[in-house]
Protein backbone atom coordinates (compact mmCIF):
# COMPACT_ATOMS: atom_id res chain seq x y z
CA UNK A 1 0.00 0.00 0.00
CA UNK A 2 1.03 3.63 -0.53
CA UNK A 3 2.95 5.81 2.48
CA UNK A 4 0.46 6.99 4.95
CA UNK A 5 -0.67 10.53 4.79
CA UNK A 6 1.66 12.83 7.68
CA UNK A 7 0.70 13.69 11.02
CA UNK A 8 -1.45 16.61 11.08
CA UNK A 9 -3.72 15.08 8.04
CA UNK A 10 -7.39 15.49 8.93
CA UNK A 11 -8.75 12.65 10.54
CA UNK A 12 -12.43 12.21 9.53
CA UNK A 13 -14.53 12.73 6.31
CA UNK A 14 -18.14 13.04 6.56
CA UNK A 15 -20.11 11.33 3.40
CA UNK A 16 -23.59 12.11 2.16
CA UNK A 17 -25.24 9.36 -0.23
CA UNK A 18 -27.85 11.07 -2.49
CA UNK A 19 -30.40 8.67 -3.84
CA UNK A 20 -31.48 10.90 -6.02
CA UNK A 21 -31.80 12.39 -9.65
CA UNK A 22 -32.02 15.70 -11.25
CA UNK A 23 -33.41 15.44 -14.78
CA UNK A 24 -36.28 17.14 -14.45
CA UNK A 25 -37.51 21.08 -15.29
CA UNK A 26 -36.29 21.82 -11.85
CA UNK A 27 -33.89 19.68 -11.43
CA UNK A 28 -30.60 22.39 -10.79
CA UNK A 29 -32.82 23.45 -8.17
CA UNK A 30 -33.86 20.21 -6.21
CA UNK A 31 -29.73 19.46 -6.74
CA UNK A 32 -28.95 22.58 -5.27
CA UNK A 33 -31.43 22.15 -1.75
CA UNK A 34 -30.29 18.38 -1.25
CA UNK A 35 -26.49 19.47 -1.49
CA UNK A 36 -27.74 22.29 1.44
CA UNK A 37 -29.75 19.70 3.12
CA UNK A 38 -26.24 17.30 3.23
CA UNK A 39 -24.12 20.09 3.97
CA UNK A 40 -26.33 21.55 6.86
CA UNK A 41 -26.66 17.80 8.16
CA UNK A 42 -22.08 17.61 8.26
CA UNK A 43 -21.21 15.86 5.17
CA UNK A 44 -18.36 17.46 3.97
CA UNK A 45 -18.78 15.40 0.15
CA UNK A 46 -21.78 14.30 -1.36
CA UNK A 47 -21.89 11.28 -3.83
CA UNK A 48 -24.96 10.79 -6.70
CA UNK A 49 -26.01 8.43 -8.60
CA UNK A 50 -24.72 7.66 -12.01
CA UNK A 51 -25.03 10.02 -14.66
CA UNK A 52 -27.68 11.99 -11.97
CA UNK A 53 -28.58 14.56 -14.39
CA UNK A 54 -29.75 12.44 -17.04
CA UNK A 55 -32.57 10.59 -17.13
CA UNK A 56 -31.99 6.76 -17.79
CA UNK A 57 -30.86 6.99 -21.25
CA UNK A 58 -29.55 3.60 -21.61
CA UNK A 59 -33.20 2.20 -20.67
CA UNK A 60 -32.95 2.72 -25.28
CA UNK A 61 -31.00 1.65 -27.46
CA UNK A 62 -31.35 5.01 -29.36
CA UNK A 63 -28.67 7.83 -28.45
CA UNK A 64 -29.79 11.33 -28.38
CA UNK A 65 -27.34 14.52 -28.87
CA UNK A 66 -28.73 16.02 -26.36
CA UNK A 67 -28.41 13.17 -23.78
CA UNK A 68 -24.03 14.69 -23.96
CA UNK A 69 -22.19 17.70 -23.31
CA UNK A 70 -18.46 18.71 -23.37
CA UNK A 71 -17.04 18.99 -20.21
CA UNK A 72 -18.45 22.50 -19.39
CA UNK A 73 -21.81 21.89 -20.52
CA UNK A 74 -25.40 22.75 -18.36
CA UNK A 75 -25.05 19.76 -16.55
CA UNK A 76 -21.63 20.39 -15.25
CA UNK A 77 -22.02 23.97 -14.60
CA UNK A 78 -25.01 23.09 -12.58
CA UNK A 79 -23.25 20.41 -10.79
CA UNK A 80 -20.15 22.69 -9.99
CA UNK A 81 -22.68 25.67 -9.12
CA UNK A 82 -24.80 23.67 -6.23
CA UNK A 83 -21.83 22.37 -4.53
CA UNK A 84 -20.06 25.67 -4.36
CA UNK A 85 -23.75 27.16 -3.15
CA UNK A 86 -23.65 24.73 -0.49
CA UNK A 87 -20.14 24.44 0.23
CA UNK A 88 -19.72 20.77 -0.32
CA UNK A 89 -17.56 18.80 -2.39
CA UNK A 90 -19.54 16.50 -4.88
CA UNK A 91 -18.79 13.34 -6.89
CA UNK A 92 -21.43 13.59 -10.00
CA UNK A 93 -21.35 12.62 -13.05
CA UNK A 94 -22.57 13.36 -17.03
CA UNK A 95 -22.10 11.95 -20.36
CA UNK A 96 -19.46 14.19 -21.47
CA UNK A 97 -18.38 14.50 -25.25
CA UNK A 98 -14.67 14.56 -26.20
CA UNK A 99 -13.82 18.12 -27.78
CA UNK A 100 -11.29 16.56 -30.14
CA UNK A 101 -12.87 13.39 -31.37
CA UNK A 102 -16.89 13.80 -30.40
CA UNK A 103 -16.47 10.61 -28.16
CA UNK A 104 -18.99 9.97 -25.59
CA UNK A 105 -17.99 8.80 -22.33
CA UNK A 106 -19.83 8.36 -19.17
CA UNK A 107 -17.64 10.59 -17.17
CA UNK A 108 -17.68 11.31 -13.03
CA UNK A 109 -16.74 14.42 -12.49
CA UNK A 110 -15.23 15.28 -8.53
CA UNK A 111 -15.90 18.51 -7.79
CA UNK A 112 -14.67 20.84 -4.91
CA UNK A 113 -16.62 22.89 -2.44
CA UNK A 114 -15.64 25.90 -4.58
CA UNK A 115 -16.75 24.54 -7.32
CA UNK A 116 -13.37 23.55 -9.27
CA UNK A 117 -13.21 20.28 -10.79
CA UNK A 118 -10.69 18.67 -9.10
CA UNK A 119 -10.61 15.23 -11.54
CA UNK A 120 -12.26 13.04 -13.64
CA UNK A 121 -12.80 9.42 -14.58
CA UNK A 122 -14.45 7.83 -17.63
CA UNK A 123 -16.41 4.32 -17.13
CA UNK A 124 -14.80 1.42 -18.06
CA UNK A 125 -17.18 -1.45 -18.39
CA UNK A 126 -19.98 -1.28 -20.12
CA UNK A 127 -23.09 -3.90 -20.31
CA UNK A 128 -24.67 -4.23 -23.34
CA UNK A 129 -28.69 -5.85 -22.41
CA UNK A 130 -31.87 -4.98 -21.90
CA UNK A 131 -32.26 -2.06 -19.85
CA UNK A 132 -28.59 -1.10 -19.81
CA UNK A 133 -27.69 -1.25 -23.72
CA UNK A 134 -24.95 1.08 -22.79
CA UNK A 135 -22.12 1.01 -25.23
CA UNK A 136 -24.79 2.44 -27.56
CA UNK A 137 -24.92 5.52 -25.86
CA UNK A 138 -20.91 5.93 -24.52
CA UNK A 139 -17.93 4.23 -25.46
CA UNK A 140 -15.43 2.36 -23.04
CA UNK A 141 -13.12 4.21 -21.66
CA UNK A 142 -9.09 3.27 -21.77
CA UNK A 143 -7.52 5.31 -19.03
CA UNK A 144 -7.05 3.75 -15.50
CA UNK A 145 -8.68 5.63 -12.50
CA UNK A 146 -6.46 7.77 -10.50
CA UNK A 147 -6.26 9.16 -6.91
CA UNK A 148 -7.46 13.00 -6.53
CA UNK A 149 -6.26 14.71 -3.13
CA UNK A 150 -8.94 17.65 -2.10
CA UNK A 151 -10.83 16.29 0.70
CA UNK A 152 -9.86 14.47 4.18
CA UNK A 153 -9.61 11.19 2.63
CA UNK A 154 -7.71 10.84 -0.84
CA UNK A 155 -10.35 9.48 -3.05
CA UNK A 156 -10.59 7.88 -6.45
CA UNK A 157 -13.69 7.26 -8.63
CA UNK A 158 -15.33 3.53 -10.32
CA UNK A 159 -18.81 3.52 -11.69
CA UNK A 160 -20.99 1.09 -11.34
CA UNK A 161 -19.86 -2.00 -13.46
CA UNK A 162 -16.82 -1.14 -12.96
CA UNK A 163 -16.61 -2.53 -9.36
CA UNK A 164 -17.66 -5.97 -10.98
CA UNK A 165 -13.70 -6.16 -12.88
CA UNK A 166 -11.97 -5.39 -9.23
CA UNK A 167 -8.14 -4.80 -10.39
CA UNK A 168 -8.77 -1.06 -10.49
CA UNK A 169 -10.10 -0.75 -7.51
CA UNK A 170 -7.33 -2.06 -5.75
CA UNK A 171 -4.88 -0.65 -8.16
CA UNK A 172 -6.38 3.02 -6.15
CA UNK A 173 -6.17 1.32 -2.75
CA UNK A 174 -2.78 0.25 -3.48
CA UNK A 175 -1.88 3.97 -4.95
CA UNK A 176 -3.31 5.80 -1.72
CA UNK A 177 -7.11 6.06 -1.94
CA UNK A 178 -8.43 5.64 1.40
CA UNK A 179 -12.08 6.08 -0.47
CA UNK A 180 -13.41 4.65 -3.59
CA UNK A 181 -16.50 6.53 -4.64
CA UNK A 182 -18.67 4.38 -6.67
CA UNK A 183 -21.67 5.92 -8.36
CA UNK A 184 -24.91 3.39 -9.62
CA UNK A 185 -27.69 2.39 -11.63
CA UNK A 186 -28.33 -1.10 -10.65
CA UNK A 187 -31.82 -3.06 -10.03
CA UNK A 188 -32.92 -3.40 -6.74
CA UNK A 189 -33.79 -7.27 -7.19
CA UNK A 190 -29.69 -7.51 -7.79
CA UNK A 191 -28.75 -6.08 -4.74
CA UNK A 192 -27.41 -8.95 -2.50
CA UNK A 193 -25.11 -9.20 -5.78
CA UNK A 194 -23.76 -6.12 -5.57
CA UNK A 195 -23.17 -5.88 -1.87
CA UNK A 196 -20.69 -8.89 -1.98
CA UNK A 197 -18.49 -7.23 -4.94
CA UNK A 198 -18.66 -3.80 -3.18
CA UNK A 199 -17.76 -5.24 0.09
CA UNK A 200 -14.94 -7.79 -0.96
CA UNK A 201 -13.62 -5.10 -2.86
CA UNK A 202 -12.76 -2.79 0.35
CA UNK A 203 -11.69 -5.19 2.37
CA UNK A 204 -8.75 -5.93 -0.16
CA UNK A 205 -7.84 -2.82 -0.87
CA UNK A 206 -8.19 -1.58 2.31
CA UNK A 207 -10.24 1.59 1.29
CA UNK A 208 -13.32 2.80 2.40
CA UNK A 209 -16.08 1.89 -0.59
CA UNK A 210 -19.27 4.31 -0.70
CA UNK A 211 -22.08 3.83 -3.13
CA UNK A 212 -25.25 6.18 -3.75
CA UNK A 213 -27.89 4.57 -6.23
CA UNK A 214 -30.63 5.95 -8.60
CA UNK A 215 -33.89 5.51 -6.84
CA UNK A 216 -37.00 4.34 -8.70
CA UNK A 217 -37.63 2.69 -12.00
CA UNK A 218 -37.31 4.72 -15.20
CA UNK A 219 -38.35 3.51 -18.44
CA UNK A 220 -39.72 0.02 -17.42
CA UNK A 221 -35.68 -0.89 -15.74
CA UNK A 222 -36.63 -1.98 -12.37
CA UNK A 223 -33.89 0.88 -10.75
CA UNK A 224 -33.41 1.05 -7.20
CA UNK A 225 -32.09 -0.34 -4.13
CA UNK A 226 -30.48 0.53 -1.33
CA UNK A 227 -26.84 2.76 -0.95
CA UNK A 228 -24.09 1.51 1.16
CA UNK A 229 -20.85 2.63 2.65
CA UNK A 230 -18.25 -0.46 3.67
CA UNK A 231 -15.57 0.04 5.93
CA UNK A 232 -12.10 -1.28 4.85
CA UNK A 233 -12.31 -4.38 7.09
CA UNK A 234 -15.18 -5.21 4.45
CA UNK A 235 -18.01 -4.42 7.37
CA UNK A 236 -21.23 -2.25 6.02
CA UNK A 237 -21.44 0.53 7.67
CA UNK A 238 -24.78 2.02 6.16
CA UNK A 239 -27.15 0.26 4.20
CA UNK A 240 -30.17 2.33 3.11
CA UNK A 241 -33.06 3.33 1.12
CA UNK A 242 -33.24 6.94 2.49
CA UNK A 243 -32.85 9.87 0.07
CA UNK A 244 -29.78 11.40 2.13
CA UNK A 245 -27.81 9.76 4.37
CA UNK A 246 -24.79 10.35 6.44
CA UNK A 247 -22.25 8.39 7.12
CA UNK A 248 -18.40 9.61 8.99
CA UNK A 249 -15.68 7.56 7.89
CA UNK A 250 -12.90 7.54 9.99
CA UNK A 251 -8.91 7.19 9.19
CA UNK A 252 -8.28 5.18 12.28
CA UNK A 253 -10.19 2.20 10.58
CA UNK A 254 -7.84 2.89 7.28
CA UNK A 255 -4.57 2.19 9.57
CA UNK A 256 -6.11 -0.81 11.23
CA UNK A 257 -7.23 -2.46 7.65
CA UNK A 258 -3.36 -2.05 6.08
CA UNK A 259 -1.76 -3.49 9.04
CA UNK A 260 -4.25 -5.94 10.06
CA UNK A 261 -4.65 -9.20 7.34
CA UNK A 262 -5.39 -8.83 4.65
CA UNK A 263 -4.23 -5.19 4.05
CA UNK A 264 -0.61 -5.93 4.89
CA UNK A 265 -0.02 -8.19 2.22
CA UNK A 266 2.51 -6.76 -0.73
CA UNK A 267 1.30 -5.44 -3.74
CA UNK A 268 3.41 -7.22 -6.06
CA UNK A 269 3.08 -4.66 -8.81
CA UNK A 270 5.83 -6.08 -10.91
CA UNK A 271 4.37 -9.39 -11.06
CA UNK A 272 0.72 -8.64 -11.94
CA UNK A 273 1.64 -6.05 -14.21
CA UNK A 274 4.04 -8.49 -16.29
CA UNK A 275 1.10 -11.07 -16.15
CA UNK A 276 -1.04 -9.04 -17.63
CA UNK A 277 1.51 -7.83 -20.26
CA UNK A 278 1.87 -11.62 -21.43
CA UNK A 279 -2.11 -11.66 -21.19
CA UNK A 280 -2.60 -8.58 -22.88
CA UNK A 281 0.24 -9.65 -25.73
CA UNK A 282 -1.60 -13.33 -26.06
CA UNK A 283 -4.76 -11.72 -27.10
CA UNK A 284 -3.40 -9.14 -29.47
Amino acid sequence: MAAFPPPGAPEQLTVALISDVFFSADGAERLAARLREARTAGAELAVLPEIPLNAWVPAHREPSDADAEELGGLRTRAQQAAARAAGIGLVGGVIARDTATGRRFNTALVIAPDGRILGTYRKLHLPEEPGFWETSHYEPADDPPRVIEGFALPLGAQICSDVNRPEMSHLLGAAGAELIAAPRATESGTFDRWRIVLRANALTSAAFVVSANRPAPEEGVPLGGPSIAVGPDGQVLLETLETVAIVSLEREAIRRARVDYPGYLPVRARLYAAAWSELARRDG
